[in-house]
């Protein structure tokens, strides 16, 4: 049964009346209990998520950088004069400077993050190093509706998003993004995107295991942030990181595991965990190129380019929108 969020609301102080509160207590209260990832990227998120990515064992995040280095120059001719590049969930900007590098047409970078400490420092550093290029930063949910700056009204756009976060949606929301995505960038725009392939099962464990730990701290800080901003009681010691491939779906899928049966204390309600009993996280689905392909033809765009890496682990591609 799930409880209702406004009557578990009613009793709470209004500094918790929010969305992420909502969010949890729906979350905590589902069978099974589940926790959207985007509220992963607190500002220690950010910076944990950050320190993944250069881990040895997690490869996405260099394997892209590397196709992004030796082909920046191709994706650049997809680039019309004068553009606005508008990055969905930014995050840190090194893969965007290539594009920027290689794309002297851009004339205008829109980041658009829900983490407000890393958009703006991120685009201040970005502002200094290209002082002839417009930045405009967008503090949003990428995933919902967002207004676009005016300063890039009469500018073609070209959408950016990398680090197969696209594999985090399930297939249904993938394509609903996709489709928001078409709508928001306009007739004739480009979007370039990053996912991450069908591979070995090895490799992926390995990635989303790694050997220091930051994964799981990663994880388990978003039990910090709900102790810290909605009053929660999380022992961080009672639960621990999980991450396995499930076949089946195709998909990584990341868990906070009770060791114990135990109560929890968030905005005001009590839940139940039994010992073993996970809060289900984040997904990451992992693609073939057919089935990428699929998504994004129903979805409204049509592919006109795609790299990838001599191992096959991750691949690149260029979308247009479909003519109407």
């Amino acid at each position: 049964m799930v409880v209702s969020v406004q009557t578990a609301l009613r009793h709470v102080p209004e500094v918790v009346r929010s969305e992420f509160a909502r969010d949890v207590i729906a979350g905590l209260s589902a069978r099974p209990k589940q926790l959207s990832p985007k509220y992963f990227y607190d500002e220690l998120g950010a910076q944990l998520f950050e320190e993944i990515t250069r881990l040895p064992e997690y490869y996405p995040t260099r394997t892209e950088l590397t196709i992004l280095e030796h082909h920046a120059g191709e994706m650049a001719k997809l680039v019309p004069a004068d553009a606005a590049l508008i990055e969905f969930g930014s995050g840190s900007t090194r893969k965007a400077r290539l594009l920027l590098n290689a794309a002297s047409a851009i004339g205008a970078y829109v980041p658009v993050d829900i983490s407000s400490e890393m958009l703006l420092q991120e685009a201040a550093e970005l502002q200094r190093d290209y002082p002839r290029l417009t930045v405009l930063p967008v503090e949003a949910d990428f995933t919902k509706p967002f207004q676009l700056p005016r300063g890039i009204a009469s500018r073609p756009r070209v959408g950016f998003f990398p680090g197969s976060t696209i594999g985090n949606f399930e297939p249904h929301m993938a394509a609903a993004f996709l489709s928001h995505a078409a709508e928001r960038l306009g007739a004739g725009a480009t979007l370039i995107i990053g996912f991450d392939l069908v591979k070995d099962v090895k490799v992926l464990h390995a990635a989303y295991n790694d050997a220091a730990g930051v994964t799981a701290r990663f994880n388990l800080n978003l039990l910090t942030r709900i102790n810290r901003e909605l009053g929660g009681n999380f022992n961080l010691d009672m639960f621990c990181h999980q991450a396995f491939y499930n076949t089946e779906r195709r998909r990584i899928e990341m868990h906070l595991a009770s060791r114990d049966r135990q109560r929890v204390r968030v905005a005001g309600r009590t839940f139940e965990f039994r010992g073993g009993e996970t809060i289900h996280t984040e997904n990451s689905y992992k693609y073939t190129p057919e089935s990428f392909d699929a998504i994004a033809r129903g979805s409204g765009w049509t592919p006109v380019a795609s790299w990838t890496d001599p191992n096959g682990y991750f691949a690149v591609q260029a979308l247009t929108v479909t003519a109407s």
